[in-house]
């Protein structure tokens, strides 16, 4: 186990999500960030899907009190171990009683913490991720105990991989969403040919982009949607839907981020620049 001395802003235990359930309204939910969740595992040779921490702009003070392996990855937090630096995409062995404390935000704003073999939270609907609607967490609070199984040996096959930079990346690729159609060539223009800064409206649930294009009037019956579904406002404000977003929308499905770009625009936090890229679908 581990206790959260202090939990940072907003930590929470995700997984690669909550699949099979959209068709009853239950969002995917799992890591903004999968690129990293991915990474995080496979160093500790973990299953692909094993839980991890998912830490928000700042970090917890952890202490271990179990033998473990951990990983960092995603943004960088000036993070360190019994008071002493460490890095993001290396294994290290963790002590019964260690003390792992997270500090000043440097790149990014999602970390994640891995465990070896993962957190053993209550799964619910086939995964552990946290969710409003579903599980009694949406994020940790300070004291909170975490489960996971004790692990004193363990010879990694790869120790450390290079430290990731795509979260500095701000080109964010997509492909046309279902009514893509409707945007005429002002719209386009302004969406490809200009950037656009991440509002202050950003969280699980979708970011919003602060500059607007032009509106529409199109009227459509509600349908389906997906994280990294791109909407468009009657009032052209654009909305990105993220792992906790609806299930169904009312407003035009004009793109949709791949899953590169998720794991992009999730390292992204208010006032930071993002521009789009058409790709095939």
């Amino acid at each position: 186990m581990l206790k959260l001395l202090k939990s940072g802003y907003y930590t929470s235990v995700q997984d690669q999500g909550r699949f099979g359930f959209r068709h009853k309204g239950v969002p995917v939910s799992g890591a903004m960030d999968g690129l990293a969740l991915s990474k995080a595992n496979a160093l500790l040779e973990n299953d692909e899907d094993c839980a991890v921490l998912e830490i928000t702009m700042t970090g917890p003070t952890i202490e271990f009190e179990e033998n473990t392996f951990i990983v960092l990855t995603g943004a960088k937090m000036s993070t360190t171990l019994n008071n002493q630096p460490i890095l993001n995409y290396k294994v290290h062995e963790i002590a019964v009683g260690d003390i792992l404390s997270y500090g000043r935000l440097e790149k990014g704003f999602r970390s994640y913490l891995a465990v070896k073999g993962g957190f053993t939270t209550p799964v619910v609907l086939k995964s552990r991720s946290f969710s409003k609607s579903l599980t009694r967490l949406t994020y940790l609070p300070d004291k909170s105990v975490l489960p996971f199984e004790p692990c004193s040996f363990f010879t990694p096959k790869i120790e450390e991989i290079k430290i990731d930079s795509y979260f500095e990346e701000t080109v964010l690729e997509l492909a046309q969403g279902p009514e893509y159609d409707i945007l005429n060539d002002h719209q386009l223009e302004k969406i490809f040919g200009t950037g656009f800064t991440v509002s202050n409206e950003n969280n699980r649930m979708a970011y919003q982009m602060t500059e607007p294009i032009s509106g529409h009037a199109v009227s459509m019956l509600t349908s389906a949607t997906l994280p990294g579904t791109v909407q468009l406002t009657p009032a052209g404000k654009l909305i990105i839907l993220m792992k906790d977003g609806q299930t169904t929308g009312g407003y035009p499905r004009i793109l949709q981020l791949t899953d590169k770009a998720i794991s992009i625009l999730a390292q992204k936090k208010y006032g930071d620049k993002v521009s789009f890229k058409l790709v095939k679908g």
